[in-house]
This record gives structure tokens, sequence and C-alpha cells, in this order.
């Protein structure tokens, strides 16, 4: 198994890896809406611009071993507000992938995520 930890990725909000890889799968720890840049400044306002910058935070995890997006196949995304947010989240969900080449997803409402966060989103990726 290979361990990543990215230096330009988000500071990890608890004791774990960005991701670990064994066997060409890449399982890639939940992300939050945190700037890599400013950790500790405030979050994004809203679900569009809390799931952006997570998904920003996802691809400076994959770039950093070498991966992008389309190599996604699972996303698991977490919503503490999931009657008001689900489909914001869903308007947006499409633009992150390639026209009819999105992953396989779940998405389940939570009481609370780290830091206050709206939402949080974990990626299973495969090496081509």
């Amino acid at each position: 198994m290979l361990h990543h930890i990215i230096a330009s990725g988000p500071r990890p909000v608890a004791p774990f890896s960005h991701a670990v890889e064994a066997d060409g799968w890449v399982f890639v720890t939940g992300q939050m809406p945190t700037d890599p840049a400013a950790p500790d400044a405030e979050l994004p306002i809203g679900i569009v611009a809390q799931t952006t910058r997570v998904m920003d935070n996802l691809k400076l995890v994959l770039d950093g071993i070498g991966l992008g997006l389309e190599h996604v196949t699972m996303a698991r995304i977490y919503l503490t507000q999931f009657d008001r947010d689900y489909d914001g989240l869903n308007a947006l969900w499409p633009s992150f992938f390639e026209p009819g080449k999105l992953p396989a997803r779940t998405t389940i409402g939570v009481t609370a995520l780290a830091v206050g966060a709206l939402v949080e989103i974990d990626l299973v990726a495969k090496r081509p």
C-alpha cells in the first residue's frame, strides 16, 4: 500500500493520509471546503461554493498522485442540510465530469461535519 500526503493539498482536519493506494485503487479521504492557501479562513457560503471548493481540493489530491477526476469510479457525498442542498448539489455535480461519464455515487444526510462544513466528499479512483 502507498500512503499519500500531498504537500500542496488541503491541511488535514484529523490524522489521516490524503489518499491510500492499493493494487491500483486509490481511496481519497473526504475533503472539506477549506482553502489550502488559508486553512483557517472562513468557509465559502452556500452549497454551490462549498461543493466547488471541495472538488478543487479533491482535484489537488488527485493531481498530486498523477490522477484526475476522469479516474474516479465512486463518490460519497455527505450533506448536513440534505433537504435544502440536495437539488443544488445535483445541478452542479455533472459540471465536474465529462458528459455521460459520471462516477457511481452515494449521497447521505448527516447531522454534522468537521469545521462546520455543509458538504464533504470522498472518492475512489482507479489507476489506468
